[in-house]
């Protein structure tokens, strides 16, 4: 049987958001670093290890370098050349796993069953697929890390669409919502402007345009396109319009071999973790792996968190009350399978109430979403949550900003709380780092714990640098984009990039992580079937026949004459 979790993975991120959305996507067991140093211990086959590189704001020689400096610690053997002479190539190679019996020419094309087949392979140990993730809208050093990153590779195959999300990748330009990139606000919060193509923001990568009709012949052909670029030097940029777009460059990449990296957004992670993932997704479409291995607190079990079981001697978090008293334990519930990469502590057996459920929420620790992006929507959907419960505190953009730490104050166990930056009175350019610095330092003051989501990449970085978290371990997503990951001490951190989520995204994420405070997000109305067509009337039944068996007497009355047809088309019952 074939194994689907036997390629040990590498991916680079240029935020925690991404770096976040990557690690559940593809679907392995493993952590999310946010320290290159701790890729001193490399993953193992079936495996991965997620890097934030925290790069998005850095100039172009500094982001290039965090790249290489990963490249230059876990650099693996390069493997097999993808580019052979004009006899071709003789093995598939998928991941590190040659496929004997096969000949791949540069313009061969056609179909090979064998091309699926082989992508869910095992690979021998001791090799890396190599990924780096890239803001589907282009924002930050794209080209200077790209470059970086193909230094050592074969060939780049770069696909950055997210159809998910609205934005498909057409000619070589990214369309959001169907509008170029460089004619849409995507970029109005960006200090220079949008470049209008993949390529443009890719250079000085030598790459050339892949169109979609050149993907949709399938694996095998667009693999013997990649190798006649690679024979070129150039590095492919794929056009990709739908998630099947992106399974078949995701497949066509793995019959390189080693020697190919991959590019590409979350789109592409995905298609990859379709194609080399152990966690199945769930049946909504979300990727839900089982919780990792922590020292203290919840464990989620579905979508119900349990407490762990008191430890000897330990200090419940708030004493129980006589409004509220603890109920008695039931036995206790049987470990899910880790999901962790190692490095945490074993993890405390969780212990459920007699009614086999936790009790109600007001034992929870808080729960504080911090809404550190400028995107429109995060308006809506802050309102949205305060609409169902929570409670919401605005600070000020000049406060967050200046010298002096703004206090917030002392959250109570069983709330949830968000804070979100002020922007009626618009926000100063250029002061966007100084306002996620000042919310870092004041959810770090905060003298109890709380679990956290946290909205932008570059707030979830600096709110947990300022917390001391440096490792974590996925759990899944929430929805699309709304990553659940742990901590060493077993609170829960929700990652999700700005300009992600619907106006219930909020509430939806807060109501999963606390379901015993929140009511569920109202699910969207039906949409009202179709009239179904009238029903023609019944044809008028044929006149009777006379019996053959006699003829009619003369006595007889005459047959009834046939019925008379009507004369005009909209007198008729039934359509000619």
């Amino acid at each position: 049987m074939c194994r689907r979790d036997a390629i040990p993975v590498v991916a680079l991120a240029d935020d925690l958001s991404g770096a976040a959305e990557v690690a559940a996507l593809l679907r392995l067991p493993g952590r999310l670093t946010l320290h290159p140093a701790d890729l001193a211990v490399s993953p193992a086959a079936g495996e991965s290890v997620v890097v934030d590189l925290d790069s998005r704001y850095l100039d172009d020689a500094a982001a290039a370098a965090a790249v290489r400096s990963v490249l230059r610690g876990t650099r693996t053997p390069a493997g097999t050349p993808l580019v052979a002479g004009a006899g071709g190539v003789t093995g598939d190679r998928v991941g590190d796993l040659a496929v004997p019996g096969t000949a791949l020419r540069p313009g061969s094309g056609g179909e090979d069953p064998r091309a699926f087949r082989a992508a869910n392979s095992a690979s021998p140990p001791g090799r890396t697929l190599w990924y780096k993730k890239c803001d589907s809208l282009l924002r930050g050093a794209v080209g200077a890390e790209a470059v970086a990153f193909a230094e050592g590779a074969e060939v780049l195959v770069i696909a950055t669409a997210l159809p998910t999300a609205g934005r498909v990748v057409r000619d070589g330009v990214v369309l959001v919502d169907g509008v170029p990139l460089h004619s849409c606000a995507a970029w109005r919060a960006e200090e220079r402007p949008a470049p209008r193509s993949v390529a443009e923001a890719l250079a000085p990568l030598p790459t050339e345009d892949v169109p979609v009709a050149a993907v949709r012949l399938g694996p095998r052909a667009l693999a013997a396109r990649f190798r006649e670029m690679a024979a070129r030097g150039r590095h492919p940029v794929c056009d990709a319009e739908t998630d099947a777009d992106l399974t078949v460059i995701a497949t066509a990449a793995a019959l390189l071999g080693p020697g190919c990296r991959l590019l590409g957004s979350g789109g592409l992670a995905d298609a990859l973790g379709r194609r080399i993932g152990s966690h199945p997704p769930a049946p909504d479409g979300r990727v839900v792996p089982a919780p990792p291995e922590t020292a203290t607190g919840r464990e989620t079990v579905g979508r119900r968190e349990t407490p762990p079981a008191p430890r000897a001697g330990a200090v419940p978090e708030t004493p129980a009350t006589p409004e509220s008293p603890a109920a008695p334990g039931a036995g206790t519930a049987p470990e899910a399978p880790a999901a962790s990469l190692g490095g945490a502590a074993p993890r405390t057996p969780a212990t459920p109430t007699a009614a086999g459920v936790p009790e109600a929420g007001l034992h929870e620790r808080p729960l504080l979403v911090v809404a550190g992006s400028a995107e429109p929507g995060v308006v809506a959907q802050v309102a949205r949550l305060v609409a169902v419960g929570a409670r919401h505190i605005p600070l000020s953009p000049e406060e967050l900003a200046g010298p002096t730490p703004v206090s917030l104050p002392e959250l109570d166990f069983g709330t949830v709380t968000v804070v979100s930056v002020d922007g009626s009175g618009g926000v100063r350019s250029g002061a966007a780092r100084s306002i996620v610095a000042g919310l870092a330092r004041a959810v770090a003051a905060l003298p109890t714990r709380p679990d956290l989501v946290l909205t932008g990449g570059e707030t979830a970085r600096r709110v947990l640098d300022s917390m001391g978290v440096s490792t974590l371990w996925p759990v899944g997503e929430i929805h699309h984009g709304a990553v659940h990951c742990r901590t060493a001490d077993g609170r829960s951190v929700v990652t999700r990039p700005g300009s992600f989520g619907g106006p219930d995204s909020f509430h939806r994420i807060a109501a999963a992580l606390r379901p015993r405070l929140l009511p569920p997000p109202a699910a969207p109305p039906a949409l009202p079937s179709p009239p179904e067509p009238p029903s023609p009337p019944e044809p008028p039944p044929p006149p009777a026949l006379p019996s053959p068996s006699a003829p009619p007497s003369p006595s007889a009355s005459p047959p009834p004459a046939p019925p008379v047809m009507p004369s005009s088309p909209s007198q008729q019952g039934v359509t000619q």
